[in-house]
């Protein structure tokens, strides 16, 4: 299992954005639903690797937050919210915020768990800094594209009564297509550390 820990950065100078990150989660599937945990911090129990790569892409895009990533166990059975869960992986997870707090100008998010985690990391940081760059521009284009689909940069050109000029520019100068590709090798990386246990797989 996974469980997310979102901390707010400079919580102390800023207003409480959690309501705001909350909305932004709300219709991610979660085996227990984010809700803040305690403070300016938020918490959920994630069961695909998914879930967990759109969720954690999903606080960067936003900035101002720190994202703990932790894999591992989590008792049954499920809580009724995070801040009841126990389990290895909410020990993970609250390991992996504090240390994305020292990520300096790299993308603020930390994987903690059994083999893989660190290489997920690797390849969540680097698409994260793809999503953290993006113009609000580009977005409201990027918003509008079905990942893989054929033709649908024309449609979007359309819709948004632009050329496919510009939609293509857009998307190339935000690596979309670099992160669609890269997005399941996080996957694959998050999933099989999910199987290791005490360095067996199971």
């Amino acid at each position: 299992m996974y469980v997310l820990t979102v901390d707010q950065r400079n919580s102390t100078h800023e207003p409480d954005r959690v309501p705001e990150l909350l909305a932004q989660l709300a219709d991610v599937p979660a085996a227990v639903p984010f809700e803040r945990s305690v403070g300016d911090e938020l918490q959920g129990v994630l069961a695909s690797p998914e879930e967990v790569v759109d969720a954690a892409l999903r606080c960067l895009r936003g900035g101002g937050w720190y994202v703990g990533i932790g894999i591992g166990t989590v008792e049954l059975p499920l809580p009724a919210t995070p801040r009841e869960g126990r389990g290895s992986a909410f020990v993970a997870a609250r390991a992996a915020v504090e240390r994305a707090k020292k990520t300096g100008d790299r993308a603020p998010l930390a994987v903690e768990g059994p083999a893989g985690a660190a290489e997920a990391e690797g390849v969540l940081a680097l698409i994260g800094r793809f999503v953290m760059n993006r113009s609000e521009a580009e977005w409201r284009i990027l918003d509008l594209l079905e990942p893989h689909q054929r033709g649908s940069q024309s449609a979007v050109a359309r819709a948004l009564d632009i050329s496919p000029q510009a939609v293509s520019k857009a998307v190339f100068r935000a690596a979309w297509i670099e992160e669609w590709a890269a997005r399941p090798a996080a996957h694959v990386l998050l999933h099989l550390a999910d199987q290791v246990e005490d360095g067996d797989t199971r």
